[in-house]
């Protein structure tokens, strides 16, 4: 997301800040959202749905908003208990906290979100991502961590098992005591790399970004649907492990935005074996 900033005079109005969410979202300068005609619903109206639709994208309301949560960007109409002032924000993750504010209304006491909608493509097929290039690198694992539970403090480790299936030996993971459910696709390892941890003032630490894995001189993100070596031990990368509400607790300060499409890797354990600080990761040979 590229954010567009709002003029002063523009933050009093609910359609222009549900124009700013649109074209952070879609990486666009304010001037190319229409604006709705006059008593038009900004998110409902005809103008803003016709030109998303000239772009292959479709507007979806969803049904529950307030608990809504979703592994990107999408758009939130929030309404102040006060005085019925609404403005719009764009939230992320799952699950899913205010990323995006452009007339800071979701700082202010007594606002409540009221309704939502995703920018969506109106088929999907032509718009997925191509799979980016193999890294071009191997990385090293800087440092190892597993916390027995959910919330509960992160225990750095120089060696580990890493257990097919499952997670790393001592982990939440593995037990099924974490925050979100184990045993499911992705769930089982999670990694992230020191260079951005290290982007943060102060610095990113384990206890706030709760992976299992910091790795260091290799791209996570290409990782994404390749299988992948910890020393001995082949992985197999899932999907991007995206920033969220429940990791922006655990740090106390605001996260989420910086780790948009930064915030590492989830990858499914191939193979049992030990892993250990210094080993290499590398992407592996790709089997049929």
């Amino acid at each position: 997301m590229k954010e567009v900033a709002l003029a002063d005079t523009q933050r009093s109005s609910e359609a222009a800040t549900f124009a700013a969410c649109v074209a952070t979202i879609l990486e666009l300068s304010l001037e190319e959202v229409p604006q709705p005609a006059p008593g038009q619903d900004p998110a409902t109206g005809w103008a803003v749905s016709r030109w998303l639709g000239g772009k292959g994208l479709g507007l979806v309301p969803v049904a529950d908003a307030a608990t809504f949560s979703w592994p990107g960007p999408w758009v939130a109409r929030v309404q102040s208990a006060e005085n019925e002032e609404v403005r719009y924000v764009v939230m992320y993750g799952v699950p899913s906290g205010v990323v995006y504010d452009p007339a800071e209304a979701a700082q202010r006491d007594g606002f409540m979100i009221i309704d939502g909608y995703v920018i969506a493509p109106g088929d999907v097929a032509l718009v997925r991502p191509p799979k980016p290039p193999l890294p071009a690198a191997a990385g090293t694992v800087e440092s190892i961590w597993v916390a027995s539970a959910a919330g509960e403090p992160a225990r750095r480790l120089r060696r580990a098992i890493a257990l097919p299936g499952l997670g790393i030996d001592g982990d939440r993971h593995v037990t099924g005591a974490g925050t979100f459910p184990s045993g499911l696709p992705g769930s089982a390892l999670t990694l992230i790399e020191a260079e951005v941890c290290e982007s943060f003032d102060p610095p990113l630490q384990a206890n706030e970004h709760r992976r299992n894995v910091v790795t260091r001189g290799i791209d996570l993100n290409a990782l994404v649907g390749r299988d992948f070596n910890i020393g001995a031990v082949r992985c197999r990368g899932m999907r991007l492990c995206e920033p969220c509400r429940v990791i922006a607790r655990y740090a106390g300060r605001p996260i989420i935005r910086p780790l948009v499409h930064r915030g590492g890797l989830r990858a499914d354990i191939l193979e049992q074996g030990a892993i250990a600080v210094g080993d290499t990761v590398s992407a592996a040979a790709q089997r049929p």
